[in-house]
């Protein structure tokens, strides 16, 4: 009805999943909409929960490392050294100097691929096209494939061991990685052709989704999510952890923090964690892979209490443990798993915006459910 020409509307509450939108995962949102405008939003979350941390409170330190591999699915390499850091700083085990690299390659390999996957499907959110998926996979395939020469698994590596890797790269696997990072920046190059500066993906992402920076700092939001709302933030840069601090790369950090700048962001992490690669790979040392001091049969940790965390692709993955008078297994195994923190403020960066630019969005943030329910 209208009242001396205003007209009345009522607000309508829709429930989008659990299964849609586009599909990042099992998934659902309670939106509240006044004709297609958010003025409420909730996510919903729980479908995929495993009881991770109560498994792993019930089972030896060392049988959790194939978990940790199911918390983010696209970024297994990631998840084994975060944990593998964690159980190394309270059980005061050191890492040769070799798998310290070896370690490092992996994580940015893995920063490639999963980057280049969330640009793909970003894409896809906005309607407009299926191909920088293609491509986005085309390279991930290679990516995957030199994990698999390695690891024995293309996406459930269980790579990492307290004090080193599982496996040591040889002479083969080394060019197979060097071939990688070198036909990486022509497909970035051919990537940002396509997107950079296309007027659909602007029209639909500029000036969206902002998370202003006192808001991104608050709410404890970290990786690209935060770096794009001028939050200069990496714990690479900060903890300094593996041998980080021996690699010359630069932390890229935008201003406005929609989801333009959260796509850039990624495209130009891409370009650093190529050259992290080039110098890693140019100069890992040889040397063992692994700590011999370390026996996994009757491992135990003295009682104390400990926080490991790395810059993975999504932001702060983190593993806080306690250890018991028995040592055994972990008294208290917690994960704080940068999906679930940033996803926190997805009705702030949604409310006032069209339902239709919701999917986009998300899909800006790059969730992934297994680590989001854990």
């Amino acid at each position: 009805m209208s009242t001396a020409g205003v007209i009345e509307t009522q607000t309508l509450e829709v429930s989008i999943g659990p299964q849609h939108p586009s599909t990042h995962g099992v998934f659902r949102m309670n939106v509240t909409l006044d004709g297609e405008v958010v003025v409420k939003l909730k996510p919903v979350m729980g479908y995929l929960h495993r009881n991770h941390e109560q498994l792993a409170e019930k089972m030896p330190w060392i049988a959790s490392m194939p978990y940790t591999d199911r918390l983010d699915y696209f970024c297994s390499m990631s998840n084994n050294w975060a944990y593998a850091l964690a159980v190394e700083k309270l059980a005061g085990i050191t890492v040769p100097e070799r798998a310290e690299y070896i370690r490092v390659i992996m994580a940015e390999l893995t920063r490639l691929q999963n980057h280049a996957s969330a640009i793909g499907f970003l894409l896809s959110d906005c309607g407009a096209w299926f191909t920088p998926v293609l491509y986005a996979f085309r390279e991930r395939e290679r990516i995957l494939d030199f994990f698999e020469a390695v690891s024995g698994s293309r996406m459930m590596c269980n790579y990492c061991r307290f004090g080193g890797v599982r496996v040591d790269l040889n002479e083969q696997t080394l060019a197979m990685a060097r071939g990688i990072v070198e036909r990486f920046p022509p497909f970035l190059d051919e990537f940002e052709k396509l997107m950079t500066e296309n007027e659909v993906l602007m029209a639909r992402t500029q000036r969206v989704g902002i998370l202003p920076k006192a808001l991104a700092i608050d709410a404890s939001i970290s990786g690209p999510m935060a770096r794009a709302s001028g939050v200069e933030y990496d714990i690479r840069k900060v903890d300094k952890y593996g041998v980080y601090d021996r690699f010359d790369f630069l932390v890229p950090v935008g201003e406005t923090g929609d989801v333009y700048d959260r796509y850039m962001i990624r495209i130009l992490e891409m370009r650093q964690a190529v050259k992290i690669l080039q110098q890693a790979l140019r100069d890992i040392p040889a040397g063992p892979c692994q700590n011999p001091a370390v026996k996994f049969r009757n491992f135990k940790i003295p009682a104390g209490d400990g926080y490991g965390r790395i810059e993975s692709p999504k932001g702060e993955l983190g593993f806080y443990l306690v250890a018991d008078a028995t040592g055994k297994n972990p008294y208290r195994y917690h994960v704080r798993p940068p999906s679930f923190i940033n996803l926190t403020v997805l009705e702030d960066m949604c409310l006032g915006h069209k339902v239709a630019d919701v999917v986009v969005i998300l899909g800006s943030v790059d969730i992934v459910l297994g680590e989001v329910d854990r």
